[in-house]
């Protein structure tokens, strides 16, 4: 169809037949579209949630284009759950090709996880940093690793001691700051890979301000109304449109050695100054291994 997210990134002719992803966050919004596309074009799914009968649904439709498709509920807020949803692909699969960390959220309350780290960092940054360090053994030697970022991240700087602790709390500065870590992760990582002997990549991308996507739900306020009335608008971006640069930097093979990039609208852009700062990058790389007191992975 004319408006899969497949079709959308002109990848519709590619073959995945045969390869292993993990889509997190894959139960609705565009990380479900994302899910279905990869099984349309071939790819074994896990999908991951924390809704069952969702995530269920999800396996179904996989199921029934012929792909090994498997559900595994856990809460990115828990160290503990990432650590059983990591061993839960080595199980599934020894090697696994594509890593999408598109699991996170924007949350209305402020609260700190057990790890004492503010519950959006924690579920936006911290899980998929620790989820990408479990995986790096089972992840193939021509693995992609894409995350979903957003174009929130512009306008703020990573604030070290806002990520332990909710004072003057703001749902949306905490989203963004969030984001602004996924673009800071995603492109330390490459670095960080690229040292290796292996060809695994790591890229971020902002999928567009989706209405159909459920963000809106955690919006303050009346903006979740006003949000949802944005969805009869043709200008908006749909749910498909969203999924479709995640799965353009899964299935492209226009980038295939491209890693370190942000990318929009199936295209490179340059995230902001705060984003493609070396230091930052490095100090949150070493600091997410110090909260989730692991030792640091891809250690220089």
């Amino acid at each position: 169809m004319a408006h899969q997210p497949e079709t959308l990134a002109d990848v519709s002719d590619v073959d995945l037949s045969g390869t292993h992803a993990l889509v997190t966050g894959s139960t609705s919004g565009i990380g479900r579209e994302t899910a279905l596309a990869l099984g349309r074009l071939g790819a074994n799914v896990m999908v991951h949630g924390r809704d069952e009968s969702a995530g269920q649904a999800v396996v179904d439709e996989l199921t029934d284009l012929g792909r090994d498709a498997t559900f595994t509920k856990a809460d990115f807020a828990s160290v503990d759950e990432i650590q059983q949803l990591a061993a839960a692909v080595e199980a599934w699969t020894n090697e696994l090709d594509f890593l999408l960390n598109n699991a996170g959220g924007l949350f209305r309350d402020g609260q700190l996880t057990d790890l004492g780290v503010e519950y959006t960092f924690h579920v936006n940054h911290l899980s998929p940093y620790l989820l990408t360090a479990e995986l790096l053994a089972t992840l193939t030697d021509d693995a992609r690793i894409i995350t979903t970022a957003s174009g929130a991240h512009r306008g703020v700087s990573l604030d070290f001691e806002a990520m332990r602790s909710v004072d003057s709390y703001s749902g949306f500065k905490a989203y963004q700051r969030s984001k602004l870590a996924n673009v800071l992760f995603s492109t330390e990582l490459a670095r960080r890979l690229e040292q290796t002997d292996r060809s695994i990549t790591s890229n971020s991308f902002h999928p567009g301000a989706i209405p159909g996507s459920g963000f809106s739900r955690f919006l303050p306020g009346p903006l979740p109304k006003l949000f949802a009335a944005l969805d009869r608008l043709p200008m908006t971006t749909t749910v498909a449109e969203g999924a479709a640069t995640a799965v353009y930097l899964t299935a492209s093979p226009d980038v295939d050695s491209v890693s370190g990039q942000y990318f929009a609208d199936s295209e490179q852009k340059q995230p902001s100054k705060a984003a493609r700062d070396r230091t930052t990058q490095r100090r949150l790389w070493e600091l997410s291994a110090e909260l989730l007191d692991i030792d640091e992975p891809l250690a220089e």
